[in-house]
């Protein structure tokens, strides 16, 4: 099992570049942000964990664009990969964000993975023009379009949402047949059948429980759906419980990420290299080599 960070950011505290080489040097697998293009003072939509309009963390205010963030980290870092927890890809021109990861994937030499949401937040959803009750829609046909420009020497795609004629786009990403996707949703009939149709994995949402049913109803949907494998599996964490890390491993779970504190570089880095060592991870030298042991 893999441990990564994910790093909730703002424009306060360490930058995503010095969180992610300090992330690498202690060992870990992958460096996460999330992405919110704006929050409506406004809005109808409950957030999933207060249940209510109230914002838990003002940092929903102040994300940084993922991408951006991204590219910083990518250009001080060398193998730890670079993901999104979660990217809303419905809030972006699909052709335009698709030249975006493309070229992040190449310069990193491949190291992206695409964590992707149908996004909560319907009032923000609604100002980038996407229709009340079709997000999953929209984001499957715009992931579908993006591997079309992705994959395809010359590429096309008609759906209802994006639509283009026969297209040239470079770069290719470097990763084949395409980077890693993971869908992070609550876990049930509706998102696992829409993962085993679009995505090659699960990231959970905060405070997912019955983990070891949802897992099973996941391979099911997986296995219906004629998919060879076995699909990812990405629990966001608490804090670093060796029985239950042994359990999660043992249930299938292939990633465990946890939170990174969004204050200065040396808190940071102090806070990483702690938790590096209750997970066992023995940290990178300079040239990239690495002791990490993926198990609890």
């Amino acid at each position: 099992m893999r441990y990564s960070v994910v790093l909730f950011t703002s424009d306060r505290g360490i930058t995503p570049a010095a969180a992610a080489r300090a992330a690498e040097a202690a060992g870990f697998d992958c460096f996460y942000v999330p992405e919110h293009t704006h929050i409506p003072v406004r809005r109808d939509a409950p957030h999933p964990r207060t249940g209510t309009a109230e914002l838990p963390d003002d940092r929903y205010l102040r994300t940084l664009d993922p991408w951006v963030s991204l590219s910083t980290a990518a250009a001080v870092t060398s193998v730890i990969r670079l993901g999104t927890a979660v990217a809303l890809p419905a809030e972006h021109d699909p052709i335009t964000l698709a030249k975006t990861i493309a070229s992040l994937d190449h310069l990193s030499g491949g190291r992206v993975t695409l964590g992707v949401g149908f996004g909560w937040n319907i009032d923000e959803l609604t100002d980038h023009g996407v229709p009340a009750g079709r997000r999953r829609t929209v984001l499957r046909e715009y992931l579908e379009a993006m591997q079309a420009l992705w994959s395809q020497e010359v590429a096309s795609y008609d759906g209802e949402f994006v639509r283009f004629g026969g297209s040239w786009a470079w770069p290719k990403p470097r990763q084949l047949p395409r980077m890693p996707i993971l869908l992070g949703a609550g876990g049930g009939e509706q998102s696992f059948a829409w993962i085993a149709r679009s995505a090659d994995g699960w990231l959970t949402t905060p405070g997912e429980s019955d983990i070891e049913e949802k897992i099973g109803q996941l391979n099911r949907a997986w296995q219906g759906a004629g998919r060879a494998g076995a699909p990812e599996v990405a629990v966001l964490a608490g804090r670093p419980d060796p029985a239950g890390l042994a359990r999660w491993r043992d249930l299938g779970v292939t990633e465990a990420l946890f939170g990174m504190p969004d204050r200065s570089e040396d808190e940071v880095i102090g806070y990483l290299g702690r938790l590096a060592g209750r997970l066992g991870l023995t940290g990178r030298d300079p040239a990239g080599e690495t002791g990490q042991e993926h198990g609890p």
